[in-house]
């Protein structure tokens, strides 16, 4: 690839945009319009990694392209920045963020690179923003991964259990203040009881090293699949659900569960 494949791309999104050649579609959108799609760009993109799905994923990281040249023009359009731009601020963050790499610097093992990846963060996250440690963490992130993040700054100043018992531990504390909520009946409180019960479980996925949003997609995955062989053995059956109950159904999923790889 060349500078003039991009432009090309860079080209395609003008023409896109022009006020007389242009789509109406894409003449109509603004910054917050778009913002719904790249997410869902970028939640493709890591479907198809996790499906295996390799011969999908150029497609998938072009549309996720697109994306960012959307904004560029975007922001050409209103004078703030353009493509150009986007690609001198990536490229000085990552040289600014690998001095081993780019610099002099040198750094013993894994854990004294990501310890000089973060503290090289946190003076960038303070030279932008005066305040509190948890500032900048975006509020669109899913709710799990937003946790992560949320708690992996404050153990970054020191915020943080020692050790993976206390976090477990207070798993099935918040379950207790949940299970609690429940028999009293307040929905709020219900509510309230269940986010803490949720974010517990965040931070003891962060401690196991695991990516909460990642494991739960995997359980969906499980589900759907488990779920497609009731479907097929009530259908085997004649089709009408009412005629099995729970613990027919139960079964069925039993067998799905002891036919997998794993099982």
């Amino acid at each position: 690839m060349d500078k003039r494949s991009i432009e090309k791309l860079l080209d395609i999104m003008a023409t896109l945009r022009d006020p007389v050649r242009g789509c109406a579609w894409d003449r109509a959108q603004s910054f917050a319009s778009i913002a719904p799609h790249t997410v869902e760009e970028a939640y493709e993109v890591a479907d198809a990694i996790e499906r295996g799905a390799v011969d999908e994923l150029a497609g998938e990281l072009g549309d996720l392209l697109f994306q960012v040249v959307f904004y560029a023009q975007l922001a050409r359009e209103e004078g703030l920045f353009d493509f150009a731009d986007v690609v001198a601020a990536i490229s000085g963050k990552l040289v600014r963020r690998h001095p081993h790499v780019f610099g002099d610097a040198k750094v013993a093992d894994f854990d004294a690179l990501a310890e000089s990846w973060e503290s090289i963060k946190r003076e960038e996250r303070s030279a932008k923003v005066r305040g509190s440690v948890l500032a900048g963490i975006p509020k669109a992130l899913p709710g799990l991964s937003r946790a992560v993040k949320l708690g992996r700054r404050a153990a970054g100043v020191g915020f943080e259990w020692p050790s993976l018992p206390p976090v477990r531990a207070k798993v099935a504390e918040e379950l207790t203040e949940l299970d609690e909520a429940i028999a009293g009946g307040d929905r709020e409180r219900i509510a309230a009881e269940m986010g803490d019960v949720l974010f517990a479980l965040a931070n003891l996925c962060r401690h196991l090293d695991i990516d909460p949003e990642a494991s739960l997609r995997h359980a969906n995955r499980s589900f759907e699949r488990r779920f497609a062989h009731i479907e097929k053995r009530v259908a085997a059956q004649g089709g009408d659900w009412s005629q099995f109950d729970l613990a027919a159904l139960d079964a069925f999923w039993d067998e799905a569960k002891q036919a997998e790889p794993d099982a």
